[in-house]
């Protein structure tokens, strides 16, 4: 059999519309992965569809509606399909896809394309620095659960995490340094997206990664002041802190009034970055005494960020 090599790019999803209807579609399904939510479906199913789905939908759509773009939609697929598209030219003797877990293009759909095509060398790259149990391990069940009970299977080669490579620390490292050289920060804050604390403490190693990628950067760039604080936190339950809202309300007091703030568990602009830092959490370190927030753009449809996926993507 010819060798024939795939690649397919793997993030976590957008709704299709910023309007309250497409937002509750893509609300259901992230919240209904028995990875992302732990809580016996049960319990967590009425509250889900009772208390959840007939209100934040509408919340979460005005949020989407400031970063919606009137040219190409969500930044989050415009960039990921950038990202194939870029990929493919570097890597013309593959073939490259890139696909979501919670809306389309679907996960299972793509690997059923690769499947039509008879691809024998797959690599599969989940566009998060870090593993987690609900990101990563929820694509990976995914995977597995596509092709049990198949006839044929394609070598698999799945990267599972990054965030300890020394090229990315390299990459992310410049590009800190290159934004604190065009103006004068008082500290970088390295913002993680946080989880609960009970997935840490059943195994998810997601927050020994995201201390050592802090541990790293810290090492490369040494003559700056950097802190870690985790965003994005959703429910009653204890999620890992230090949390960014708060920590950014206490920083003038301290002295810290002129911050860069980096998105250090993504890869392509998204609502985590272009809503929840860039407009939220702005206003809330301004109205506590800040006078300077700027937020690190992400690596995006960068040149060097397209040579890195190219390289690991090679077998």
């Amino acid at each position: 059999m010819n060798q024939k090599q795939g690649i397919l790019l793997i993030n976590l999803g957008t709704p299709d519309t910023p309007e309250p209807q497409s937002v509750r579609r893509y609300l259901r399904a992230f919240l209904g992965d028995k990875r992302v939510i732990t809580l016996s479906p049960i319990l967590w199913r009425p509250i889900l569809e009772l208390f959840i789905l007939p209100r934040r939908p509408y919340t979460s759509a005005k949020m989407y509606q400031s970063i919606w773009s009137a040219e190409y939609g969500s930044p989050l697929e415009y960039y990921t399909k950038r990202q194939a598209e870029l990929l493919q030219k570097k890597c013309p003797e593959a073939k490259v896809r890139y696909a979501f877990s919670y809306s389309d293009p679907q996960l299972t759909t793509a690997l059923a394309a690769f499947a039509a095509e008879e691809i024998t060398d797959l690599t599969l790259i989940p566009l998060y620095p870090q593993y987690s149990t609900t990101t990563v391990g929820s694509v990976s069940d995914e995977i597995m659960r596509f092709y049990q009970g198949k006839n044929y299977q394609p070598n698999l080669k799945m990267l599972t995490s990054f965030s300890e490579r020394s090229e990315y620390l390299e990459l992310l490292a410049t590009k800190i340094e290159e934004q604190t050289k065009k103006a004068d920060y008082d500290c970088v804050i390295l913002s993680y997206h946080g989880i609960p604390q009970s997935y840490v403490k059943k195994g998810d190693p997601y927050e020994k990664q995201c201390c050592l990628m802090t541990k790293m950067l810290k090492e490369r760039l040494p003559e700056l002041t950097f802190l870690q604080c985790y965003q994005s936190k959703f429910g009653p339950a204890k999620w890992l802190e230090p949390a960014l809202d708060k920590t950014l309300q206490t920083l003038p007091e301290k002295g810290y009034k002129k911050v860069l703030v980096v998105s250090a568990s993504f890869v392509s602009d998204c609502l985590e970055t272009l809503f929840e830092l860039e407009i939220e959490n702005r206003q809330k370190f301004m109205a506590a005494g800040g006078k300077k927030f700027d937020v690190l753009a992400c690596l995006n449809d960068d040149a060097s960020w397209i040579e890195l996926l190219a390289k690991w993507s090679k077998r």
